[in-house]
């Protein structure tokens, strides 16, 4: 493994860190989940947001600044799911 990192380096890949992989799943699944809630209830505003939860972590590339937006995604599409349809 060590030896496939240090090729990788000698090529100028780096590889993702484990937090920010990790991040990216969990921001995906509740991103998937808010998607199909929103559908269901016929949330336009909801499922636009678990649209963003699932692909804002491919524009987004540090990790702090990712779990950041993560979590303001997430307590907006909470907010816009406790809103009056």
């Amino acid at each position: 493994m060590a030896d496939l990192a240090a090729l990788a380096d000698t090529y100028g890949i780096q590889l993702p860190s484990l937090a920010y992989v990790i991040g990216v799943l969990l921001f995906g699944v509740i991103g998937l989940v808010v998607y199909v809630k929103g559908r269901r209830a016929k949330k336009r505003a909801v499922r636009w947001l678990g649209i963003a939860l699932m692909f804002y972590p491919y524009v987004v590339w540090g990790t702090l600044a990712m779990y950041v937006v993560g979590v303001l995604l997430t307590g907006t599409a909470w907010w816009a799911w406790r809103q009056a349809p």
